[in-house]
């Protein structure tokens, strides 16, 4: 019976990947007998030993084509989640062993719980190999474009009501520590076999996870046990410089904490990380000035769509400082000309979005300005993606999108196929989605052959997602933008 088989398979690979002892074999076996409702079980010779995550997908697989489960994607999930927390670690093991391992070093006990976590389903390995992604040259540097098949990505509309939402039911929300061995439910992704690594900052508990469906290498969040909403502040600045100290071979960041700018959970206190390279570490610097409060510390302008100022030193306390001073000064920036007002009836709309990382021994700390008005012209934000360019992109811009990574929506797999008939003759304008018509004639003029459209099709979003950065940023590439924001760095340089 093929179900036997799977059953075997998956607790031969269990103890065969060390994640499970040859004595656990028949409590695995009855484990698994239970969650995918056999009662019996007759071993098999003829058996396989495929990887633990191809075992797991191999049993699932099984155990719907036996009828124990939906064919649907939430039950295959809770099953995978129940199957793979019978062979992880218990949260109290997991976190000795973490901190076990750091003693070694930081990047020691990382490397094993990254391991961990694409080995044990926590990071949703099959589920990301969907994802389509390329890179696009434009003169900020190259773009990383993704096609989200993942995960989908949350409206503007619904990250503004979550955020304003004290309805809390259990688990509180889809971050929170109450997850850990949580089974799932309709609407609900499966987490028994979540873990989340302890730790401290300033005083405070929180902890760190890798995200399931990562967006980029060892793509961790670091959440707060108190269930807070988002507060980009004096607080916030100090415990990433916190976690890169802890973890100096990771970058931090935070979403902005204001709806519109932020990202898509501003209910709950966290930031995100890992170990990777975006296209804004890259980006060039346009003038370099020294910190009037310390010599130590230097400020860079950086030639990227969004406005970022970059602060580099040694001193942890002094890149504090004057990080501290930027974010304050900002908070209370107006330049009506440019139409950057930091409030509306009472209502703040300046905002920083940080992102904090470790170059030997300085600490690099980013601030990227933003702000979340809105007009009757600009009902979605003044700094948000305009209409020209929400066919591609219309969701906020996120920390990640804001280092040069775009997460696209699912649905431009099909929209963009279509266009991509229509470029090369395969295809009718009226067989492309209404809001890509406009633009898919304009591309057509350029006459792309079939050899070249795909590499031509990938510039062009690329070209299109560079201008949603534009759009998000306060001060513009323009004279009277650059000579503004050249004029705020200088209060802060001599």
């Amino acid at each position: 019976m093929k179900i036997n088989k799977a059953i075997q398979e998956f607790v031969d690979s269990a103890i065969a990947s060390g994640y499970a002892s040859k004595e656990d074999r028949y409590y695995l076996l009855n484990r698994v007998l239970y969650l995918v409702g056999e009662e019996s079980f007759e071993s098999s010779k003829e058996v396989e030993q495929p990887s633990l995550l191809e075992a797991m997908a191999n049993l699932v697989e099984a155990a719907v084509e036996a009828g124990k489960i939906a064919n649907d994607s939430e039950e295959r999930d809770w099953l995978e989640q129940e199957l793979m927390n019978l062979v992880i670690p218990k949260p109290s093991d997991l976190n000795r062993l973490f901190w076990d391992k750091y003693e070694e070093g930081p990047k020691v006990a990382t490397d094993e719980f990254y391991k961990m976590a694409l080995d044990l389903n926590l990071i949703k390995v099959n589920d990301i190999a969907k994802n389509i992604s390329f890179n696009g040259a434009t003169e900020y540097g190259d773009l990383e474009i993704t096609i989200n098949l993942s995960k989908p990505e949350k409206t503007k509309e619904e990250i503004i009501k979550a955020a304003q939402s004290k309805d809390f039911n259990y688990p509180a929300n889809r971050l929170c520590f109450e997850n850990v061995g949580y089974h799932g439910r309709i609407n609900w992704p499966g987490r028994a076999n979540h873990r989340i690594v302890g730790m401290e900052l300033d005083g405070e508990s929180w902890g760190y996870h890798y995200s399931p469906y990562a967006y980029y290498s060892e793509h961790a969040i670091f959440l707060s046990e108190n269930l807070e909403p988002m507060k980009v502040d004096e607080g916030a600045f100090s415990r990433l410089l916190e976690i890169v100290t802890q973890f100096p071979h990771y970058f931090v960041g935070s979403n902005a904490g204001l709806p519109i700018v932020g990202g898509s959970i501003l209910s709950h206190n966290h930031y995100q990380g890992g170990r990777y390279e975006f296209p804004m570490n890259r980006a060039k610097v346009l003038e370099t000035g020294i910190s009037k409060k310390f010599d130590t510390v230097e400020i860079e302008r950086l030639y990227w769509p969004l406005s970022a100022l970059r602060l580099r030193g040694n001193n942890r306390e002094e890149v504090f400082e004057v990080a501290v001073d930027i974010l304050k000064a900002w908070e209370n920036y107006e330049n009506k000309d440019l139409e950057i007002l930091r409030e509306s009836n009472g209502e703040p709309h300046n905002a920083i979005t940080p992102i904090v990382r470790r170059q030997g021994d300085a600490y690099e700390f980013d601030l990227v300005l933003r702000n979340n008005r809105t007009t009757p012209e600009f009902p979605d934000g003044i700094f948000h993606p305009h209409a020209d360019v929400q066919h591609i992109k219309k969701e906020n811009i996120g920390l990640i999108e804001v280092m040069g990574l775009a997460i696209l929506p699912p649905r431009l797999e099909r929209e963009l196929s279509e266009v991509r008939d229509y470029l090369v003759g395969e295809g009718s304008l009226e067989a492309v989605e209404a809001i890509h018509q406009e633009w898919a004639k304009e591309l057509k003029a350029q006459a792309p052959t079939k050899e070249t459209v795909d590499a031509f099709l990938q510039k062009a979003v690329s070209a299109k997602f560079c201008r949603v950065l534009e759009y998000a940023g306060v001060f513009k590439q323009t004279k009277e933008g650059q000579e503004a924001f050249s004029a705020f760095m200088h209060e802060f340089t001599k």
